[in-house]
């Protein structure tokens, strides 16, 4: 019985911090969401045909700027896999 006291706290510490990390990643990706969306201002300079603009307005550099490094990475990292998933070959860019 003694051990199962001692265990208890442990099992329920682990819990916790499993539980906080949940919803620290939950915040985080909704956080990345969000500035995500507002790379739309962007859209007439990334999406070919669009515009004639050859240069981001100053709404997509001031966009871009408020990104989280790491969110833009995952989120491009994760995008580069999609065909592979999808069971497409792979997106080739090169300079075409």
């Amino acid at each position: 019985m003694a051990i199962t006291k001692s265990v208890l706290p442990l099992v329920m510490l682990v819990a916790l911090v499993s539980q906080s990390q949940l919803i620290t990643a939950q915040f985080q990706a909704q956080t990345c969401s969000s500035s995500l969306s507002s790379l739309n201002v962007c859209a007439p300079f990334a999406v070919p045909g669009s515009s004639s603009s050859t240069t981001p307005s100053p709404e997509c550099c001031g966009a871009l700027q408020a990104i989280d490094h790491d969110c833009m990475c995952s989120t491009l990292r994760i995008a580069s896999q999609i065909p592979t998933q999808c069971n497409l070959p792979p997106l080739n860019c090169g300079g075409n």
